[in-house]
């Protein structure tokens, strides 16, 4: 694995174990519990359910091309226990690494692929993704912070 390319893998695994460990610090009951300051709409559980859920749209496209927005499956309903998230992120997880083990080398990362809008580079739906589920998580740490200190 060439360095793009492992530095692309672990910053993906930096952001799944820093899920993992955000959920950790959020007692079950407050888990979907709202943020007390207007410009934070979700809580930390659905920042990080939709951040994750970002990883699992584009490495199930990736490994599938299946770009299904994963957003049914992710709601707080489903996964309200930290138990259920945590299997929910381990199962992400799993994905993320079957689309690592596809990509061999950086020059990999030029191939195109039909990703859920238009036709993209490996390299940009990666990036891509990685930028908005890292935005995400920075949102559920912000509410962690901010909105959740009661």
């Amino acid at each position: 694995m060439d360095k793009i390319t492992r530095t692309l893998e672990s910053k993906f695994n930096e952001l799944i174990e820093e899920s993992f460990q955000l959920i950790q610090t959020v007692p079950e009951e407050k888990l979907f519990q709202k943020p007390t300051v207007d410009y934070l709409v979700f809580s930390v559980g659905e920042y990080i359910l939709r951040s994750v859920g970002r990883v699992e749209q584009t490495f199930g496209g990736i490994t599938s091309r299946l770009w299904d927005d994963p957003f049914e499956w992710t709601l707080p309903e489903e996964l309200s226990t930290h138990k259920k998230i945590f299997e929910y992120i381990e199962e992400v997880e799993a994905t993320r690494k079957k689309g690592f083990e596809i990509i061999k080398s950086d020059e990999d990362l030029y191939r195109e692929l039909p990703a859920p809008e238009k036709i993209k580079s490996l390299f940009e739906v990666l990036f891509e993704t990685l930028i908005d589920a890292e935005k995400l998580q920075a949102q559920a740490k912000l509410v962690l912070r901010l909105g959740n200190k009661d």
